[in-house]
C-alpha cells in the first residue's frame, strides 16, 4: 500500500486515479509519493520513504530537483496539460494590448444621465486601438504553449516567427509551416512587434531578457511573459519603459515594482487557472506517479531518463545509480551469483545518473531480498526497489 502526500488543493479527478486497493491519501508520515502544485519544497525534509514527486504543472522551480536526484527521488511534471489555458490567456492579452478594452469598459461605468448612449458614441474615439492582423509576433520557446500560440496567432492573421534551438521533432511537426523559424533570439527581438516568452526557468535562462535584449527591441514593441517571472529582469524593464525603449510589458507574475504603471499590465498568475487545466494537470501527475510506483516506469521526469519496459515477470528491480562504467555488469553479476536468471533488462542515463530496470523470473522472496541488499551495498548505487507484479498494468 502506497501513501500519497498532497500539498495544495489537488483536483479530485486526479486523486481518483489512485485506486483504494493500492493507495491511500495523506494517511502516514512515510509517503511513497508526493503530488503538489505551487508549494515550495526547498526547505522540506523528504522522508526516506519518498520515491517520487509529481508536480501538477510544467514548472518545477518550487522543487529542489538536484537534491531529489541525489537522494534517488524521481521528479515528474505535466508538460502540455495546461498549455491551452496559458495560450488562451496570452491571446487575450495580445488583444488587450492593441484595443483599450479595459479602459473603455471602466470609463463607461463613470457615465450617468439619460443620454449615456450618446455620451459613449461621442467619446468612444479616445479608445480607438489597432489590430493584430498583419503585425509580427515573436515567440521565444516553442514547447507545447509556444507551438499552440504560434498556430493560433497565425490564424488571426499575424506574421509569426519562432525561436527555439531545442525544438523537438514532435513540436516541429505540430507547428504550421507558415511559421517562420528564427536563427537567433536577436532576430526575434529586432523584428517583431510582440514578443512572448515560453521557456523554462534554469540557470541559463534567468534574466533571459535584460537591458541588453530590451535595447534591441522596437520602441513600440510589447513584451509578454507568461512563463516564469525571473526570466525577465524587472529593473531593466522598468528602465526601458521609462526611457521609451519598449512600448508595453504584460506579465502574469505580480511584483510591487510593476504596479501602477500605465504601460505595464500585471495579472495575478492566471495562466493555468482554469478548471480544465487544473483537472488535466492533476490527472496527468497522478497517473504518472501511480504507474511509476506500481511498475517503475519513468515518463515525463525532469531529472531522470524516460524508461519504459513491459512488466511480464514476477518481480522487478528498479535501480538508480551513478552514470559510470560497468554498472550493468556489476548488477548482472550480483543477480547471477544467486543463480537467478534475468528475463529482461533496460538501462538509460541522463547526465550524471542512470536508471535500470531488471525483470527476473525468480519467486523466492528471500533470494530476491538478498540480491537487492547486495546491489545496495555496491559503490555508486543510489536506490534499489523491488516491485512484485500483482497484475498487468498498462500505461
Amino acid at each position: 500500500m502506497y501513501d500519497i502526500k498532497t500539498f495544495n488543493a489537488i483536483a479530485p479527478e486526479g486523486l481518483a486515479r489512485f485506486n483504494e486497493e493500492n493507495f491511500m491519501i495523506d494517511q502516514t508520515e512515510t509517503p511513497a509519493g508526493i503530488i503538489l502544485r505551487s508549494q515550495k519544497l526547498h526547505d522540506y525534509s523528504f522522508p526516506e520513504s519518498v520515491l517520487g514527486v509529481a508536480r501538477a504543472g510544467a514548472g518545477t522551480n518550487n522543487i529542489p530537483v538536484q537534491k531529489c536526484t541525489e537522494e534517488g527521488i524521481v521528479v515528474f511534471n505535466t508538460p502540455g496539460a495546461n498549455a491551452n489555458a496559458v495560450k488562451e490567456l496570452v491571446m487575450a492579452c495580445l488583444l488587450l494590448s492593441v484595443r483599450p478594452i479595459l479602459k473603455g469598459s471602466n470609463w463607461v461605468q463613470t457615465l450617468s444621465g439619460p443620454n449615456i448612449e450618446e455620451q459613449a458614441e461621442a467619446e468612444k474615439k479616445q479608445f480607438a486601438g489597432t489590430e493584430l492582423e498583419g503585425k509580427k509576433l515573436g515567440i521565444i520557446g516553442l514547447g507545447a504553449i509556444g507551438a499552440m500560440l504560434a498556430n493560433d496567432a497565425y490564424r488571426l492573421g499575424m506574421e509569426v516567427t519562432g525561436y527555439d534551438p531545442y525544438v523537438s521533432v514532435d513540436t516541429a511537426w505540430s507547428i504550421s509551416r507558415r511559421v517562420k523559424r528564427a536563427q537567433s533570439m536577436e532576430e526575434v527581438l529586432a523584428t517583431c512587434d510582440f514578443i512572448s516568452i515560453h521557456v523554462p526557468l534554469t540557470e541559463n535562462t534567468h534574466h533571459l531578457i535584460g537591458a541588453e535584449q530590451l535595447k534591441k527591441m522596437k520602441e513600440t514593441a510589447v513584451l509578454l511573459n507568461f512563463a516564469r517571472g525571473e526570466l525577465v529582469d524587472t529593473e531593466a524593464v522598468l528602465a526601458a519603459i521609462q526611457a521609451g525603449e519598449i512600448g508595453n510589458f504584460i506579465t502574469d507574475f505580480a511584483d510591487e515594482r510593476l504596479l501602477n504603471n500605465e504601460k505595464i499590465l500585471v495579472l495575478p498568475h492566471l495562466g493555468a487557472s482554469t478548471e480544465e487545466a487544473e483537472i488535466n494537470c492533476a490527472k496527468m501527475a497522478a497517473k504518472t506517479l501511480k504507474v511509476f510506483l506500481e511498475t517503475g516506469t519513468i515518463k515525463r521526469s525532469v531529472n531522470f531518463p524516460t524508461v519504459e519496459m513491459a512488466f511480464n515477470s514476477p518481480y522487478r528491480f528498479t535501480i538508480i545509480h551513478k552514470n559510470v562504467p560497468n554498472m550493468l555488469g556489476q548488477i548482472s553479476t550480483d543477480i547471477a551469483n544467486l543463480g537467478i536468471n534475468i528475463d529482461t533488462m533496460v538501462n538509460r542515463s541522463r547526465d550524471d545518473y542512470a536508471y535500470t530496470l531488471v525483470d527476473i523470473a525468480e519467486t523466492d522472496e528471500n533470494k530476491i531480498a538478498e540480491v537487492a541488499d547486495n546491489i545496495r551495498t555496491a559503490a555508486n548505487i543510489v536506490r534499489v526497489r523491488i516491485i512484485k507484479n500483482t497484475e498487468a498494468v498498462t500505461y
